[in-house]
């Protein structure tokens, strides 16, 4: 057992790292196109940022333990909205573009309730245990994300024909070195994430807990990391614009692209995951929208109530197992 938690460390540390260096390097060649603000934090950071729970998913497929996909995703995007969210307001109040409450942020919204509706998809009772994400399901999920990264790359032509400023300041690194750090960020995600999988599945068993609950609560808070330390220093650096496009993006390609292409792999057994799971993420996301759109600005109270809310959720799993 204590080999096992040692390699869940050292799994989430190379996730970590990698997602670091990939999104790093992603964003400097991103920045070299002059690409907007708002459209980095939705595509380029927030795949950077979601590639934790990507690779996590699809080596949990290919492992034969989907399940655990489901639940790591539910689980990371209720964190995203209510933690992730609720920190970084706290830290610095988040300022909300209109285009942001009236396209983006639906965005998230709709891709939830596509979810919770492919979840009961069929079925003649309000229990999602039991029930499966099929291949169609998944490509339903992709056709999504089709549609999503199309709007989003309109979107960036747009700001480059109006000239809007850079997505980020700093240093531009050279192409090669962005090349690089893409490429090192992916290995050390693919190897990190099959230490995770493994690790956490053995644990799961030797500790009777379904996977299901295992991707709620350690997969999650693991995978979701990156997006809580990518949004928190955006925040502080007055980048509301990343911070919120980096949630909200990785909301969306965590339901339409991981859970669709880790559908399409391994249709997925839903186990350990409730309809209440369900409700909370999509409820987190709604309260996002809500907040965003009262004077275009996530307020530091705001933050504190999703914060305490994820804290009240996470105790309410605590409790079930």
């Amino acid at each position: 057992m204590l080999l096992q938690f040692l390699l869940i460390v050292v799994g989430v540390a190379l996730v970590l790292w990698g997602a670091d260096r990939m999104t790093e390097g992603a964003a400097s060649l991103a920045r070299r196109l002059s690409v907007p603000e708002i459209v980095i934090g939705l595509t380029i950071v927030a795949a950077g940022t979601s590639a934790p729970e990507l690779f996590v998913s699809v080596v949990s497929a290919l492992n034969g333990t989907p399940d655990l996909a489901v639940g790591n995703v539910v689980g990371s995007n209720t964190m995203n909205a209510m933690l992730i969210v609720g920190v970084s307001a706290m830290v610095a109040p988040m300022v909300i573009s209109r285009s942001t409450v009236r396209r983006d942020i639906p965005f998230a919204v709709v891709a939830s309730v596509l979810l919770l509706v492919l979840c009961l998809d069929g079925m003649d009772r309000w229990s999602v245990s039991g029930n499966s994400i099929s291949r169609m399901d998944g490509i339903i999920l992709l056709i999504g994300f089709a549609v999503f990264m199309t709007f989003a790359l309109l979107q960036a032509r747009k700001g480059q024909s109006t000239g809007q400023p850079e997505a980020a300041d700093g240093r531009q690194m050279p192409v090669w070195r962005g090349l690089a750090y893409v490429a090192l960020g992916l290995l050390c995600l693919v190897i990190g994430s099959n230490l995770f999988v493994d690790a956490a599945t053995k644990v799961a068993q030797q500790l009777g807990v379904s996977e299901g609950v295992i991707g709620l609560t350690i997969v999650a808070g693991g995978t979701s990391l990156p997006e809580l330390a990518t949004s928190v220093v955006a925040a502080r650096k007055g980048q509301s614009a990343i911070a919120i496009g980096n949630v909200i993006g990785s909301n969306v390609f965590n339901i339409l692209m991981i859970l669709g292409l880790t559908a399409v792999i391994s249709p997925m057994q839903i186990e350990g995951i409730t309809l209440v799971d369900l409700a909370v993420m999509l409820v987190s996301v709604a309260l996002v929208w809500l907040f965003s759109a009262t004077k275009l600005t996530v307020a530091r109270w705001e933050g504190a109530v999703l914060t305490i809310g994820y804290i009240v959720y996470l105790a309410w799993l605590i409790s079930q197992l």
